[in-house]
């Protein structure tokens, strides 16, 4: 069997999903813990244009960005599909997998704003998870329905980091009495045996995106000084 070797890095969501498809396909692999403020030269040799986690080595050849790597697992290990078997349905699910690409940048502006700008950024995130909640998830468990699959290891996000992410930024998305079928998703995603084992340590989540932010409004103000 080939080598399979995954660049990843504790804080990034989207190293979590690909650790999350290897597990459910119950695929072998060697995980590479990257400083992603001292990043290896293994790294940027695999994914020079980015030059971000994740990155995915099998038989030595790379893959990076973590949608392609996830679809690339699905296509490549068949066992325990995390796409529909129907085309219409996979279709459907590739759908809402742009949606969460596209708007990410608006999902976490809040994360890296202040003020006016972060309440209207705030604003637009909600708007986000009420289109996600009512058009993506609807009544069903998962995303595809009964057991989870890709779409929900896509949006893993929201069920283990936006709590942190609002915690830092000062910000309440998804409130108690809010977002009823998202807050019973997040509860079926975090009781997946897989998932359970395998969320970061949030102490460390914490610190490292109380860093984040800091460098966020910093470089900001900055910017604004010097305008």
């Amino acid at each position: 069997m080939e080598e399979v070797k995954l660049l990843g890095a504790f804080p990034s969501p989207f190293t979590h999903r690909v650790i999350w498809a290897l597990k459910l396909k119950g695929v072998k692999y060697d995980y590479v813990e990257e400083n992603i403020f001292n990043k290896s030269h293994l790294l940027l040799q695999s994914n020079p244009v980015h030059q971000k986690v994740p990155v995915l080595i099998h038989g030595g050849k790379p893959l990076a960005e973590s949608i392609v790597i996830l679809e690339y697992i699905e296509e490549t290990w068949p066992q325990n599909p995390l796409f529909p078997h129907d085309p219409y349905e996979r279709a459907v699910a590739r759908f809402w997998l742009r949606f969460g690409e596209d708007k990410l940048p608006a999902f976490w502006a809040f994360f890296g704003t202040v003020g006016e700008e972060q309440e209207k950024a705030t604003k637009e995130a909600k708007e986000l998870l009420r289109i996600l909640e009512e058009h993506g998830l609807g009544d069903r468990k998962f995303f595809g329905g009964n057991e989870i699959g890709l779409t929900d290891l896509a949006f893993g996000w929201i069920a283990c980091w936006l709590e942190v992410l609002g915690e830092v930024a000062g910000v309440k998305l998804l409130e108690a009495d809010g977002f009823p079928r998202l807050q019973r998703w997040i509860e079926d995603f975090k009781e997946v045996p897989v998932i359970k084992e395998t969320l970061p340590d949030r102490k460390g989540m914490l610190a490292y995106f109380r860093y984040r932010r800091s460098t966020f409004i910093g470089e900001a103000a900055s910017y604004e000084a010097a305008s």
